[in-house]
This record gives structure tokens, sequence and C-alpha cells, in this order.
């Protein structure tokens, strides 16, 4: 325990895990287990949904992430950015799937350790990551991961719908109420992960389904940003019994766009920014 009252997970803790308890409280979707006989992975990361990566059986995050890049060497160009990638993508993966604690410190050597690469891609990765407001930067230890507070998750959820209920409107104008029913895979998509359980599936169909809610206005800025809040939400916090009714409302909005009735969907989409 550090002076200011985080944890900081050492190369041995993030290689095998802190081992505490989840909290009832804190219960988040759970990726499935894996089945009998499957090689279990002994550290956190390794630990969490391969779909950043490749699909049931693939390799871990960390056997990936070698794949590009092996510890020791210094890629440039291309092959540096798509290692990048990939830690990012483990690491939101973590996040999602409570592998990384909010509270505690994480080093980059420690994190780079497991992947098998150096330190520099996953400081890059984590630094873009406090920039979303992710994690905090912790001056000569590394990076600690931010505690939402009821205020952040009130006034991330404002902006939420401050962007894009006038963006649906605007959408609504430029497309025809029939070509909705082509978003219903989405909406279907959703509801399917939050089902099964599936933390990653879940956060990637949810940030996709907004997405493409704001597409027909053409403005490329605004589906970042609409992405970059979809990522901030972290809808993959949600207990299932939670993630399961905000899913079954986006058939329900599709239903309203398709009718048209904009006040029915504009009610559900407050309605889903509000979870």
């Amino acid at each position: 325990m550090s002076e200011t009252g985080a944890e900081t997970v050492t190369g041995a803790e993030a290689a095998h895990g802190p081992g505490r308890a989840v909290p009832a409280q804190q219960r988040r979707l759970h990726p499935a287990r894996p089945a009998p006989g499957a090689e279990r992975a002994t550290r956190p990361l390794d630990r969490q949904a391969s779909a950043p990566f490749e699909g049931p059986g693939g390799p871990s995050p960390a056997e990936a992430v070698r794949g590009e890049h092996v510890h020791g060497e210094q890629p440039t160009g291309p092959r540096r950015h798509s290692v990048r990638a990939q830690v990012l993508d483990a690491l939101r993966a973590a996040l999602l799937n409570g592998e990384l604690s909010p509270g505690r410190v994480y080093s980059a050597p420690a994190l780079a350790a497991r992947f098998g690469v150096s330190p520099t891609p996953v400081r890059e990765a984590m630094q873009q990551l406090a920039g979303e407001g992710v994690v905090e930067t912790v001056p000569n230890r590394g990076f600690r991961v931010a505690e939402r507070t009821a205020r952040d998750v009130a006034e991330l959820a404002e902006v939420r719908v401050m962007v894009q209920v006038p963006a649906l409107h605007q959408a609504v104008r430029l497309r025809a109420p029939g070509s909705w029913r082509a978003l219903r895979p989405l909406a279907d998509e959703v509801l399917r992960c939050a089902v099964n359980g599936d933390v990653t599936g879940y956060a990637a169909a949810d940030r996709a389904f907004h997405s493409a809610l704001v597409e027909p206005c053409g403005n490329r800025r605004l589906t970042r940003l609409v992405e970059e809040l979809c990522r901030g939400a972290q809808p993959g916090l949600l207990d299932r019994a939670t993630a399961c009714g905000v899913a079954a409302r986006y058939g329900a909005l599709l239903d309203a766009l398709t009718a048209p009735d904009l006040p029915t969907a504009e009610r559900l989409l407050r309605e889903i920014l509000a979870v």
C-alpha cells in the first residue's frame, strides 16, 4: 500500500493477478468460463475475452502482441503502431472485465513483461487512456485506474444527451424511415452479448450501434465523438440484468424510427443514455 492509499501492482501481481474477490456491488458482466481442459491463464490480461485479437481458440492477448513484436526489439512505423493498437485493445478489455481495478496503480514495465513487448507501446497506450480520463498518470510509478463517481456518470450521460439527441433528429431528416431496419443486426448483437455476458462484445456492439445512429449526418468528427463518449460510458461495467434491459430498448428504438415515431425514439434514446 502506498502513502497515497492506492495499491501498486508489482511485476509479480501483474503476472498472477491480485486474487481478491469482487464485492457484490461491483459485479460486472463476465465472459464465459473456458471449456474444461483448456489451458488456464494465470495472468489478468490473458484471462480477458480474446475478441480484440482473435476468436475463441485463438492466441491470448499476450501471444497476439508477441506475434507482432519480440521483447527487446524496437519496431518502427506501421508495425509499432500495430503493437500499440493491440496493447490498447487488451487494456480496454481488461478494464471492462474488471481485471484492472479502480484505484490500483500499474507500472508499464510490469504490464510490458506480460505482453512480451517493450514498455514503450504500453506507455503510449496508457497515455491515450489517460487522455480519455480512464487512467491517471502517477509520476515515477505508473498509471492509476480512475475511480468513477456518481457525478462523473451523471455528467457523461448529460453530455451524451446533448450530442446524440440533436444528432438523431438530423439523422431522421436525412434517412428514409424504412432504412433503419438495416441496424437491426447491430441491435440484436448488443442483446446477444448482454444475455451471454460477453463484456468486450457488448461494448463493441454498443459503440457500433450508436455510431450507426449518427452515420446519416455524414460528420466524421461527430461519429468519433460519439464513439469516444461510448468508451467513456464503459457499458461493460453494467450488471447483466441492467445490460439486458438497456439492450432491449435498442430494438424498440429502431421500431420507433421505422414507424416513424420520433418522440418515442427520442424518449428511448434518452433512457438508454441515462443508464
